[in-house]
Order: C-alpha cells, then structure tokens, then sequence
C-alpha cells in the first residue's frame, strides 16, 4: 500500500489545488452575501462558466469513463480532487458527471437520459427515501402497478437532493408487494413532464432538498431501469458508490477551518499575549491536527481498496462515521477558538458548522455506519485487524 503520487497524479492535484485558489475562493464573500439576503449563493449560470472554464482545460468527467467523454480518473485520485474542492464551501463541482446507475440504461436509455446528463443538457435526481423509509430503505411505500404497457406511479419521495431542480427523477417503486426490497422493487426513469411535482424542504444548512410527489404518474414500460423487480440492487449500488467521497470534502474543510483557527491563535491578543500562548488552545489545535491525518489516511484507504476492486464497504463506512464526527467536533473548535466572531455570518465557520452537520445524516446516518462496522465484524466479513489480517 504505496500513497506516493505520480507526477500526473500531483499534476491533476496541483491544477485543482490552483482552481481552487484563484477561481472558486474568491468567490466566497459574494456567495456568503447572497446566502444572507436568501439567494443561491452560485447561480447556475456562474456554475456553468467555471465548469466550462474548467473543461477547456480538459477538466471534465472526473468519474466518468472516457469513453463517455470523462476523465475515467480512480477513486484515490477522485477522493484528492475532493479533499482539493472541500476547502471552499462555494457549492462547485465539476460538469461531466451521471449518477452511476444511469449506465446500466440500455442504448435508447442512454441517448435520452444518461449522455445529455454528462453534458449537463439535463438534470437528474435519485428517489428512495419517503417520510417513513429513510435510513430503512425497504420500507418504501410509493407503488407502481402495470396498465396495459405503461406503469401507474403513486406515492411521496423526500430529501431529494436537486429535486426541484431535475427534469426527470431515478424514481424507486413497489412492483411486486410479496417480494418487497427481495425482487419487487423497480427503477424508473419519470420525466418532469409526465407529471410529478416537487417542493422545496427548508433546512439549517444550504442544502436544498425536495418532496416530490407522484399521483398516479403514467410512465411507458420502456422508462424502466434495469429489469423489473430488480431495483433495490441499482439502489444500493448507487448508495455504495462513493461514502468515501463524502469524509474526503470534509478532510478540505477541516485542513482549511484549522488553518483560520491557527492564524486566529496567532493574532487575537487577550490578557497581553496571544491566545496561541495558552494550552487550552494549543490542545484544540493539537487535536483537530491528530484527527485531520487519521481522517486523511481513513480516507485514502477506503478509495485504495476501491482502486484496487476489494471489498471496501467496511472501510468507506468507517471514513464516512469518523468523518462525520470529526468534522463536527473540529469545526466546533474553530467556532469556539474564534469566539463571537465565528458565531456571526460575517465569516464562513458557522455556515460550515452548518453544512457538516449534515455528513452525519445523509448517505447513511452515524448509526447505520456504526450497524454496518458492527455486523461486517460480528458475522465474519470483516477482521478487526484490518487490510493487514
């Protein structure tokens, strides 16, 4: 297990590192301003002239196989782009990018849903949680029953990130009630226009999910994903596509919330000296560094063992839960070590304690990472002496 980098590798780091630096922070003030008067803090077309801005330099597709027209990068190099990107809250992401089950469409599938999302012609949402299915993702309730050669969908959908955004939904529904999640769940893909709606979910953080809601939504037989029945699996795939990803932005955020509480160490003078002299903050800063790299290497294991096709689900869910965590608890700190100041929306710590709050919720609660770690060892699955057995 070698984490040197290449010289590509630590060129592509580099160039993001530099993106990073002198198109998206810049940004930060205005974005915090537009927040406080409740407007998005990067409109659409401001996305989209910094991913084409990063496309022209042959930025695009991170995940997606070259042969879609992506960059086909691993999951370790992927998981560096995040850390790279996680040090700005600017909500940026680069273009070129599908959500993983879309390619297992067929060809038509393809040409309609899956290539014009890569472009960003079109928007995509995945809906599996409902209002009592969240982290129990058997439990679903939305129906669909065959009429003729179409399927009828009923049912509510929530925390649907871009829902209100996306023109068609990856929607998934109770086919066959006996089998439930065991071959009786579907995948369709539902335009907007074939009828549902969706609204907004106010929330504390900037994360802006939606309800949607199907009432009797007719969508032809050939709009299904994957086969019939078989649609928990395209579920779980994309729930398991990446957990790594998420404690891999957050190792960003952390490195660059540390580094203002250090120069706020450094320059806030209390009782004549600077409270950098004192060891309540020393121990603070010490900490967030000891848990910043246990984090780093958490994390970059968990995308190795992707890179290398093991089995990573045990290492992806305990980057996932001591990031979510750690997170939290640093960013608690940076808060704290800037004192009135960090509480106002003047500077950006409070809206990233905010925005990290939410890692310990979504893609699988602090609980359910800790059932999974737990039932991985106790049935066999997983040693506890790790990747060196």
């Amino acid at each position: 297990m070698d984490f040197t980098l290449d010289a590509e590798q630590k060129e592509i780091r580099d160039w993001v590192r530099t993106f990073v630096r002198k198109e998206i922070v810049p940004l930060e003030p205005e974005v915090l301003r537009r927040e406080r008067a409740g407007q998005p803090g990067l409109p659409k077309d401001e996305l989209k002239a910094l991913q084409d801005k990063a496309k022209q330099a042959g930025f695009f597709g991170v995940l997606t196989p070259q042969e879609y027209g992506g960059m086909g990068l691993g999951a370790m190099m992927t998981a560096l782009i995040e850390a790279e990107l996680g040090r700005s809250f600017v909500p940026f992401r680069f273009g070129g990018y599908a959500d993983n089950i879309l390619f297992h469409g067929n060809e038509e599938q393809k040409q309609r849903y899956l290539l014009p999302t890569i472009s960003g012609e079109r928007v995509s949402c995945f809906a599996i949680t409902e209002p009592g299915a969240g982290s129990d993702a058997k439990a679903i309730r939305t129906s669909a029953v065959k009429d003729g050669d179409e399927w009828v969908i009923s049912g509510e959908k929530t925390f649907i990130t871009q829902g209100n955004e996306a023109d068609f939904v990856m929607v998934f529904a109770v086919t066959d009630k006996e089998k439930g999640a065991d071959g009786g769940v579907t995948c369709f893909l539902v335009d907007r226009d074939m009828g549902w709606k969706s609204e907004p979910i106010p929330t504390m953080g900037q994360w802006g999910p939606a309800s949607l809601v199907f009432d009797n939504v007719r969508v032809p037989e050939e709009n299904v994903l994957g086969e019939v029945g078989k649609g928990f699996h395209l579920a779980m795939q994309w729930i398991g596509q990446g957990r790594y990803l998420l404690p891999a932005r957050a190792l960003g955020s952390v490195e660059r919330l540390v580094e203002m509480a250090i120069e706020q160490a450094k320059n806030r003078v209390t009782f004549g000296q600077p409270i950098a002299e004192y060891q309540a903050i020393q121990w603070m800063i010490a900490d967030s560094a000891v848990e910043i790299e246990a984090l780093r290497w958490l994390v970059l294991h968990a995308a190795w063992l992707v890179d290398q096709k093991q089995d990573s689900r045990q290492a992806q869910s305990i980057a996932k839960l001591y990031g979510g965590i750690k997170a939290n608890e640093i960013v608690d700190r940076v808060l704290q070590i800037h004192g009135g100041m960090g509480y106002t929306r003047e500077l950006p710590i409070e809206r990233w304690y905010r925005e990290l709050r939410l890692l310990r919720i979504y893609e699988g609660t602090d609980e359910i990472q800790r059932r999974t770690i737990a039932r991985n060892l106790l049935k066999g699955h997983a040693n506890i002496r790790g990747t060196l057995g």
